[in-house]
């Protein structure tokens, strides 16, 4: 049997995200030991791919937002399948986590009195996002990063976990390999916290990471832990569709609500001609009020390009597949026009918006500051994930604990834009917690050595077929039928039949 060094820690953090690092901080507080693993180096985490902000019902901008509001739009979003337990304990603890972040050194966008400012966002009442320009998951781990190093908080960076291993019903440990050196590693712990991320790589066009492959959801799987909502897949409606090099890549929500606008090719805002029952109370009618409302107007109703993302994205494939789409497959997204509204609107727009000017002038060679974006749907977030108890975050198996978007519930059928950020510090603290006061309880447990070694010679078994051509070709022939079933579901489902 191969040589594997063996490190020991109360309680072990799998991923390197928010969830995960605030979940480090929290169980590091209670004086134990805390080891994180993670699959990649030390902030590369895909939080940094979130942009837009952290939904959290300050009430700095409009005093009517309030945690029972934003409850309720989380609730709505979500088609009401959510876990009300912890979609409430999200609302109501949001607001303390973002304070919490900003007294530990993250640099908030500002109003006038000083204040954290908030923006628009789809499916939210009121402004409710924290946020850092564009950039406010690469501050959020900043923060998270500088207040965690000085917890005593032991990093195994580059970490690839096998498997999880139980003794008996409880969690034991896991075990994996160094990416780098390719060397196995043991970890002993009497709790673990699942903080693994989403499984947007399963997809061709994905704004995710390379490292967002379901690896938590697998090992909570085979743990024995319940996976629930796995039905439910997020499209986020605004991705890059030009250059295809760069095709999936996030065009932040942000955009739109700082008043961008989706037109089709006849350019028409075709959100305005379907408008949800449900909606229809608290969205605009016409262009005008729309406006007004991204500008901060009280008295104004949203427009319709901040409805829930699940149906703008599909009002965008409709225009695609009725032929209306743009040049390469998308439609427009247009930020360029309110120069017709706003003095100095390009400095306006480069301010507000940093990385999306950077990105489609460095990748796509476009100004938004003049001209329009191409814009479609990009595999974003999975609602679905391993089940937990709404206050612990512990799964079915005891000593297991999820928090992120690894962990299921809070967001049911569908995730308001910016509640990704505040769940994982909600219930990314909730989990840490609850992980150290069972490590206090509990001893560790023993290690299976069959577990140990059937994850060694499953590596050794795969090392020679990773790369074969036939099983490639295969797995894309497997991914393509899925994606093709995917489809005729959705179309079965929107036709009612």
């Amino acid at each position: 049997m191969p040589d594997y060094e063996t490190f020991t820690h109360d309680v072990l953090v799998i991923g390197s995200g928010g969830a995960g690092l605030r979940a480090a901080i929290e169980a590091s507080a209670a004086g134990l030991s805390v080891g994180m693993v993670s699959k990649c180096l030390l902030g590369k985490a895909h939080t940094v791919m979130a942009e837009g902000g952290i939904a959290a019902a300050l009430a700095n901008v409009d005093e009517r937002d309030n945690w029972k509001v934003h409850f309720a739009d989380t609730m709505r979003g979500g088609q009401y399948v959510n876990n009300w337990r912890m979609a409430e304990l999200h609302a109501k603890e949001a607001p303390a986590r973002v304070r919490e972040l900003e007294a530990w050194g993250a640099v908030f966008d500002r109003t006038n009195d000083g204040r954290i400012l908030q923006r628009n966002f789809g499916g939210h009442k009121y402004p409710r996002l924290a946020h850092v320009g564009d950039r406010t998951g690469l501050e959020m781990i900043r923060t998270l990063q500088d207040h965690g190093v000085h917890r005593g908080i032991d990093v195994h960076m580059e970490i690839c976990i096998l498997t999880l291993l139980k003794d008996g019903e409880r969690i034991s440990g896991a075990f994996g390999y160094d990416r780098e050196r390719g060397r196995f590693h043991l970890f002993r712990a009497k709790a673990i916290v699942l903080a693994t991320g989403g499984v947007g790589k399963a997809y061709k066009i994905t704004s995710n990471s390379w490292d967002c492959t379901g690896a938590g959801h697998s090992l909570a799987y085979h743990a024995g832990a319940e996976l629930i909502d796995m039905e439910y897949i997020q499209f986020h409606p605004t991705g890059m569709v030009w250059p295809p090099s760069v095709r999936g890549m996030l065009v932040t929500e942000g955009v739109r609500g700082e008043g961008g606008i989706l037109t089709n090719k006849e350019g028409r805002r075709f959100m305005f001609d379907s408008i949800p029952e449900n909606y229809r109370a608290q969205t605009a009618d016409n262009e005008e009020e729309g406006w007004r409302y991204t500008q901060g107007d009280r008295n104004a109703r949203r427009p319709p390009e901040l409805l829930t993302r699940d149906h703008v994205a599909r009002c965008i494939v409709r225009e695609i597949k009725q032929g209306r789409g743009s040049p390469h497959g998308g439609v427009f997204l247009d930020i360029s026009w309110i120069k017709k509204k706003l003095p100095n609107a390009e400095e306006h727009i480069r301010r507000k918006l940093p990385s999306m000017y950077h990105q489609f002038k460095a990748l796509g060679d476009i100004d938004i500051t003049q001209a329009a974006m191409e814009v479609g749907p990009t595999t974003r977030y999975i609602m679905g994930g391993v089940q937990v108890n709404a206050d612990t975050q512990m799964s079915t198996v005891p000593g297991l604990f999820a928090a992120g978007e690894c962990a299921s519930g809070i967001n049911g059928a569908n995730r308001l834009g910016g509640n990704s950020l505040s769940d994982l510090l909600v219930f990314g603290k909730r989990a840490g917690e609850y992980a150290a006061q069972y490590a206090k309880e509990n001893s560790l447990g023993k290690t299976d050595a069959a577990a140990i070694e059937s994850a060694i010679a499953t590596i050794h078994e795969n090392a020679g077929t990773q790369f074969d051509p036939e099983v490639i070709a295969a797995f894309d022939r497997a991914l393509a039928r899925i994606t093709e079933l995917h489809n005729a579901l959705r179309a079965q489902a929107e036709s009612g039949t």
